[in-house]
C-alpha cells in the first residue's frame, strides 16, 4: 500500500476587469479555490495588498490548515487516551513579517484551542496530548515557523 496521498485542486483567477494584469491597481486579486466534488472557496489577497476582506486569503487559510489538523489528530489522540471531547473551539492567530523586498514568511502561528472534556482527572493527560498533536500534524511538518499552543482544558 502507498504511503503517498496525493491531493489537487483548481486555483482560478476571476479578478480580470478587463485589462488584465496592465498596472497594479488595475487587476482584482479575486480568485476561486476548487476541488471535485466540493464548494469553491472564493480567495482574494489579504486586504493590505489591495484584496477583498471579504473572500479568504491565503495566510488565513494556512493558519486555518494548521489548528485544522493540529485538532484532527489532537481528537483522535483523545479518543485513543479515553479523553472524551465535547466541546472544541480554536482561535488561532498568525504573524507574518514583510521584508524590504514585498516577500515575507509567516514567523510565527500559536493556536488557542479550548477543549471541554468530561473528566476532570485527566486534564493533565489532555494537555500533554497537544504537543503530541503537534509532532504528528501533517501541517505542521511542513512549516519552518515556530507553532505555539496555548490551550485551555474545561469540563464538560
Amino acid at each position: 500500500m502507498s504511503r503517498e496521498h496525493h491531493y489537487a485542486v483548481t486555483v482560478t483567477w476571476t479578478g480580470n476587469r478587463g485589462e488584465g494584469t496592465s498596472g497594479y491597481r488595475s487587476f482584482g486579486r479575486e480568485h476561486e479555490v476548487s476541488a471535485e466534488g466540493k464548494p469553491a472557496l472564493p480567495g482574494s489577497a489579504d486586504p493590505a495588498f489591495r484584496g477583498d476582506p471579504a473572500r479568504w486569503n491565503p495566510e488565513e487559510l494556512l493558519v486555518a490548515s494548521l489548528s485544522q489538523c493540529h485538532m484532527l489528530w489532537y481528537l483522535h489522540l483523545c479518543s485513543l487516551n479515553g479523553i472524551i471531547v465535547t466541546s472544541y473551539v480554536d482561535e488561532p492567530t498568525g504573524t507574518m513579517v514583510v521584508d524590504s523586498s514585498g516577500g515575507g514568511r509567516f514567523s510565527e502561528v500559536t493556536l488557542h484551542p479550548t477543549v471541554m472534556i468530561t473528566t476532570r482527572t485527566l486534564h493533565d493527560k489532555a494537555m500533554e496530548l497537544h504537543a503530541e498533536a503537534n509532532k504528528l500534524c501533517f501541517i505542521a511538518n511542513s512549516t519552518n515557523f515556530p507553532i505555539h499552543h496555548e490551550p485551555v482544558i474545561l469540563d464538560a
